[in-house]
């Protein structure tokens, strides 16, 4: 999850921010370029085996929590993407915000590129899994690589194809 201030209102911005998933990646790369140089912005995540504990909305939560909490200048009132508001954050959560709200969009970027950072990094310590092609979503190819080498600390043991292998192993045992 990342969070975004905007130093002034008046502020110049010459690359295109909305939502990421609009964007093209050289779009996402640019805007990530323009926000980290000229915002204040943070992020922060919950580990695999957080998120296996209190689930993926809840560890969505705390996420964002975190990354506000790290932020060098606190925000009075807080925008947050989706349905629902962390506890203990004053603000608004809005239903596709990215789409509706500039803070909330140049997070969307900065999480999404940090995210795909992360997966190259991944990729590039796990080659077999081609993370730096599917983006942590479960390819064809992505589940054939966990049927033939198995699953590491990466992986959240709550999400449905590990969940089946997991179970399907402990059967045989």
């Amino acid at each position: 999850a990342a969070a975004v201030v905007f130093p002034r209102r008046d502020i110049e911005i010459p690359v295109i921010i909305r939502d990421s998933k609009q964007m093209t990646s050289h779009m996402r790369g640019a805007a990530y370029d323009w926000i980290v140089h000229n915002t204040i912005w943070a992020v922060a995540q919950c580990s695999a085996a957080e998120i296996d504990q209190m689930n993926i909305l809840n560890a969505s939560l705390v996420a964002m929590a975190r990354a506000v909490q790290k932020l060098t200048q606190m925000p009075q009132f807080c925008l947050i993407d989706g349905n629902k508001l962390p506890p203990d954050l004053n603000g608004m959560a809005v239903v596709k915000g990215d789409a509706k709200s500039l803070s909330i969009a140049a997070a969307s970027i900065i999480a999404k590129e940090t995210r795909d950072k992360i997966m190259h990094e991944l990729a590039v310590q796990y080659p077999m899994y081609a993370w730096d092609k599917n983006a942590g979503y479960p390819t064809p190819e992505h589940l054939r690589a966990i049927e033939k080498y198995g699953i590491n600390q990466n992986y959240r043991k709550s999400f449905k194809p590990i969940k089946e292998r997991i179970k399907n192993e402990t059967a045989w045992d």
